[in-house]
């Protein structure tokens, strides 16, 4: 452990004045005009939780007590309530590559599922936990399931539990292209499975693990409270994407690459330049969906009353944002992400930070 991980950060609701500015959707080809929400420049809460982390990709919570997984080092965390770090685990199997590693989390039913890159294939495990907070631990690993096109870039890897109890992740391209349009390939695909792994009997497709396809990167799912799945992708070079995910619907990579209003494709909500998102982790909070963004640097708030509509907060205050979740307390909590090989880092990057948008 670094001399700068473990570091005990009070966590202090700092009234803090952010970077909030009106910023619409880029609209394809006959679609209409982005609206704007909100005006003027709304007060809100910002504290640091913890810092000294190593590449974080994912936060869950195991009851109030917060986990964190870190790609490269493969190693699970808990936070006490001081902001310390102890190591639960270092994950077997993981092998680290370029956007590949240990990668989403999800906690169900008292055991932890971790979506990670191994030697041949991405894979999805879970474990018990063990002990109590502030000594917890893992079982032996169970296999949920393997075979996931794996590669140095577009792994996808974000898993979470949907409203209806079924395991949910997220599977990259891996670089295959074609291969997103293949319904026998896991690849370029939102998937989705029940606990124990298993195919379930109302997926769109007869005994395949596919919800959705045609994707080429996704890297976050929420629900929103009357059900409705959103996922955040990474496009190539022109377009990165905010969808509604429907059953067995094709989100058109690689034919299509954002707004196209192309017959048999589902279109985004909104679409951004790469170099203004890079879409991660997505969270759903008091009506909207908040999205953290890597090569954006900003948090994007995108109200569910108005889908063409967006907010920007932190803009280029911390970095790189890797993931969003909502804890138990109902704030938000954010990964940074500048040790990725990527960013910039300072000197106690990589944080998770509280954010409370309301102030």
């Amino acid at each position: 452990m670094s001399s700068r991980r473990g570091v005990a950060v009070p966590v202090i609701l700092l009234g803090l004045p952010l970077l909030l500015t009106a910023c619409g959707a880029q609209a394809g080809d006959g679609a209409p005009p982005p609206t704007t929400r909100g005006s003027g420049s709304p007060q809100g809460r910002l504290a640091v939780v913890a810092d000294g982390l190593d590449a974080p990709w994912s936060i869950a919570f195991h009851g109030e007590t917060p986990l964190i997984g870190e790609r490269d080092s493969a190693r699970v965390l808990e936070l006490d309530e001081h902001g310390e770090a102890r190591e639960v685990a270092v994950v077997d199997g993981v092998e680290p590559m370029g956007e590949g590693g240990l990668l989403g989390i999800a906690v169900h039913d008292g055991h932890l599922y971790l979506y990670f890159t191994a030697a041949e294939e991405n894979r999805i495990e879970r474990y018990e936990l063990t002990g109590e907070a502030g000594s917890l631990g893992l079982g032996p690993a169970e296999p949920i399931l393997d075979g996931i096109p794996s590669a140095s870039h577009h792994d996808g890897g974000r898993i979470a539990f949907g409203p209806d109890g079924m395991l949910y992740a997220t599977a990259g391209d891996a670089g295959d292209r074609p291969g997103a349009q293949d319904l026998e390939s896991l690849g370029g695909k939102i998937l989705r499975m029940t606990a124990e792994g298993e195919v379930p009997s109302d997926n769109p497709f007869p005994d395949s693990y596919v919800y959705s396809f045609g994707h080429r990167n996704p890297q976050g799912i929420a629900w929103a409270d009357d059900g409705t799945l959103y996922a955040s992708e990474f496009g190539q070079d022109t377009w990165d994407e905010l969808n509604v995910i429907e059953a067995g619907g094709n989100y058109g990579w690689p034919e299509v690459e954002g707004i196209a209003e192309t017959q048999g494709f589902v279109d985004p909500v909104q679409q951004w330049k790469p170099a203004d998102a890079s879409p991660s982790g997505i969270a759903i909070l008091d009506g909207a969906v908040f999205i953290a963004n890597l090569r954006g640097e900003r948090l994007r708030e995108v109200p569910l009353s108005d889908l063409a509509a967006s907010t920007e907060h932190l803009v280029g205050e911390h970095g790189r944002l890797r993931d969003a979740v909502v804890a138990p307390d109902g704030a938000l909590w954010i990964l940074t992400n500048n040790t990725d090989g990527r960013g910039s880092p300072g000197p106690d990057d990589d944080r998770v930070l509280r954010f409370d948008p309301a102030g």
